[in-house]
Parts: C-alpha cells; structure tokens; sequence
C-alpha cells in the first residue's frame, strides 16, 4: 500500500513571535498550517514533531546559558512549560501521531526523535505504507531542512510545502532549499 503523510515539523510557542527561538511570521503559519490540515483528505496521516528539553539539563549541550546559535541555543521547548506546546491554530488542529526529539541530546531531525509509544518515525511510517512525504512547519533552515533530508536519505519521496515553512534567516533558508533540491527533495508552493 502506498500513502502519504503529513509531517509537520516544530510548530511550537518557543519558535513563534514571543517565543525564546521566535521564527518571523511562525504564529501566522501555525494558523495556515492548521487550516491547511483541516482541508486535507482524512486518509492523509497526520504527524507533528515537537522539541522536547528536559527541565534544568544542557540538553548534551544543545542548551547554553551561552549560545553561539550554530550549535548551542537558549533554553527552549523546556518539558512542561508553554513554549513545548504547540502554536497558535495548530495546538488543535489533527494529530494522528506526535514526535518528541531532543530529548537529552540535540536533535534537529523529526527522524532522530521517536513518538509517544516509543516507537521510531521511519517505523511507524513503514508500518502504515507511507512512502510520500509532504513536510512543512518550523525552521526551514534547521529542522524543517534535517527532517527533509533524512525522510530522503530513508527512501521516502519528499515534497516541502514551502508555503507552509518559515526559516530563522532569508540566506540559510535559500541555502537549505538549494540543498533540499539537490538532494531530491521537490519544492512546492
């Protein structure tokens, strides 16, 4: 059987405008993004990733009281506070199955995370015979462009609904396009 999925990746408070890592624009995608769900074929599976950090961790120094924004970041997407949760519209929009990463190490990719059975994505995604992903949500540039870029390293067909993404810069954004291209990936309004 063949199928696609929906995966939207991070569309969380802590990357919206008033979020510790905000995204310009990310509140009004999370409401596009919502609506966009609600649009789409029931039959179409429905998978959010989330940043997950434990409470007074390093996050395996993901997580800097110091960051240089490359590789370590402010405190972000803290376990049980409001910036894990989902964003705007999105926080209640359709949800077949959810993604925590980061948890305990750093983590970009929706594919390094597993979901809230314990299970892997890759699995749980060849077990419902997806073989097509569409990806959108929060940042195109980090984990947007990691989880892209690891559905097409795992065989999957990949289109990135570039509509429904925002990036934290302009020039990493069209970097990671350029790359997602090359590798694959087609780019879809």
């Amino acid at each position: 059987m063949n199928a696609t999925a929906l995966l939207v990746v991070d569309v969380q408070n802590d990357f919206v405008e008033g979020g510790s890592l905000a995204c310009a624009g990310g509140r009004e995608l999370a409401d596009r993004i919502a609506e966009y769900v609600a649009r789409s074929d029931p039959g179409v599976l429905v998978v959010a990733s989330r940043d997950d950090h434990e409470p007074h961790s390093t996050n395996g120094g993901h997580i800097s009281p110091h960051p240089d924004f490359v590789d370590t970041w402010p405190p972000h997407c803290i376990d049980g506070t409001p910036g894990q949760d989902y964003a705007g519209a999105f926080a209640a929009a359709r949800k077949d199955i959810e993604v925590l990463k980061g948890q305990g190490v750093p983590a970009y990719s929706a594919f390094e995370g597993t979901t809230t059975s314990g299970r892997t994505l890759e699995q749980t995604l060849r077990d419902a015979g997806v073989d097509q992903l569409d990806i959108c949500g929060i940042a195109t540039d980090h984990c947007v462009r990691a989880s892209a870029l690891d559905a097409r390293r795992l065989g999957f067909a990949v289109r990135l609904l570039t509509g429904l993404c925002v990036g934290v810069a302009a020039d990493t954004s069209r970097r990671a396009l350029d790359e997602l291209a090359q590798a694959g990936v087609e780019l879809a309004e």
